[in-house]
């Protein structure tokens, strides 16, 4: 195997899906800017908006997660005009 082709900063990282809130920690050289505090244990913590927990094609549930309000624009665009 070759030498020193993985990163330095690999380590247990916190992904937190903010639209059902489930965490899971894994290893990953991400870069994060916040930290999570788990059982005592601080964490480096990366959002995320949509995760296998909450996407519909893995859950099998239509479910709108929109934080930014762009289910509402594209609904407002192309409504059809009655009158």
């Amino acid at each position: 195997m070759k030498k020193d082709i993985h990163p330095k900063n690999y380590r247990e990282v916190v992904f937190k899906d903010m639209s059902n809130e489930e965490i899971k920690i894994v290893r990953s050289a991400a870069p994060a800017k916040e930290t999570i505090e788990i059982e005592g244990k601080e964490y480096p913590l990366i959002k995320m908006e949509i995760s296998s927990s909450s996407h519909p094609f893995y859950t099998g549930k239509m479910k709108f997660v929109d934080s930014a309000g762009r289910v509402d624009k594209f609904n407002q665009r192309y409504k059809k005009k009655t009158k």
